[in-house]
């Protein structure tokens, strides 16, 4: 059974820091893509960012290029997202997420979802 479980959200002030973490486990993901989504209230989940676990290829959606940095510890079977400057709009529970490909991962609802960890950032 793949378990995905996401942890590091909190509260931070507008262009503070925080540090997304997934591990994942129940399977081998080494031909799988990890990623995180988001969805504020009122809003519909989106994309924010996917790397591919065995070439590291990674995917931004563009409001969070250059903020975000997504990585992963392949002995600890974790996926981080290092969030920089961080913007009120950026309050959402962000979903830890597992697909075929990054690219899969935008187009397609992937199949192995976490249960979600809430950041919130106060201007």
């Amino acid at each position: 059974q793949v378990t995905l479980e996401e942890s590091g959200g909190g509260l931070v002030q507008a262009g503070g820091s925080l540090r997304l973490s997934c591990v994942a486990s129940g399977r081998s993901f080494s031909n799988y893509a990890l990623g995180w989504f988001r969805q504020a209230p009122g809003k519909e989940r989106e994309f924010v960012a996917a790397i591919q676990w065995n070439t590291l290829s990674t995917s931004y959606t563009e409001s969070v290029k250059g903020r975000f940095t997504i990585s992963r510890d392949n002995a600890k079977s974790t996926v981080y997202l290092q969030m920089n400057r961080l913007k009120p709009d950026d309050t959402a529970v962000y979903y830890c997420a597992a697909g075929s490909s990054t690219a899969t991962l935008r187009t397609v609802t992937p199949p192995y979802w976490g249960q979600g960890t809430q950041v919130t950032v106060s201007s």
